[in-house]
């Protein structure tokens, strides 16, 4: 069944009402996935983790059960989920230990290699370019740094049908892994590539401020 225009617009982008129904759904639809990412990156006490895409905030609280010692920031480009992510974590963000932004991968609003570790979870189809997004991600992770990205490739037929093109975009896999290492990370897991999604997790490499912008 193809999903409305209207509400693949709430995904991108969150808002209203509607908004915060959507944000409810999804703190529940993506929530195997998130703890996957999580899992997947060894997140260590003293790290310091970014959450691109946060939406809703629920995997905020997670990362810094894992960072007890570390600092954990979520971003979202939706006032409106910040706004629930604040407020589903306000004990966390009142004692420093988490921090929520307003912005999107485009221009993060972070100072160069201070991130150990970072990740994005089915958000790289509302993604202006891979490439430029991967390398703002690169510059603001140490080197080092890991980065766990969660997606559906345009090889899942069905899921591609299921939404309007103009607002999801699919990646081709190939796509996804030459932006990664354009941007100077190195992969270190592929991932299922069956029907469901795929986990990537990559490293910046030591060399990575090196490439050209």
């Amino acid at each position: 069944m193809r999903r409305p225009r209207f509400i693949a617009e709430q995904a991108r982008h969150a808002r209203g009402l509607l908004g915060r129904l959507i944000a409810f759904i999804m703190s529940r639809e993506t929530w195997t996935e998130n703890k996957r990412a999580i899992e997947a990156l060894g997140i260590e006490e003293s790290d310091h983790v970014l959450d691109i895409g946060c939406g809703h905030g629920r995997s905020l609280a997670a990362l810094a059960a894992h960072a007890a010692n570390g600092h954990v920031v979520g971003v979202d480009p939706s006032e409106l989920m910040a706004e629930i992510a604040m407020r589903r974590n306000r004990m966390l963000v009142k004692a420093q230990r988490v921090e929520v932004s307003i912005a999107g991968v485009g221009a993060l609003p972070f100072a160069d290699a201070v991130f150990d570790k970072a990740l994005c979870v089915h958000v790289v189809y509302f993604w202006n370019g891979l490439d430029a997004a991967l390398r703002e991600i690169a510059r603001v992770l140490k080197p080092g740094g890991r980065l766990a990205l969660v997606f559906r490739t345009n090889e899942d037929e069905t899921t591609v049908r299921a939404f309007p093109a103009d607002v999801y975009r699919f990646p081709a896999f190939a796509d996804v892994t030459s932006a990664l290492v354009g941007a100077g990370f190195t992969l270190d897991h592929t991932g299922e590539r069956g029907g469901g999604p795929t986990l990537l997790l990559a490293t910046k490499s030591a060399n990575a401020a090196e490439l050209p912008g």
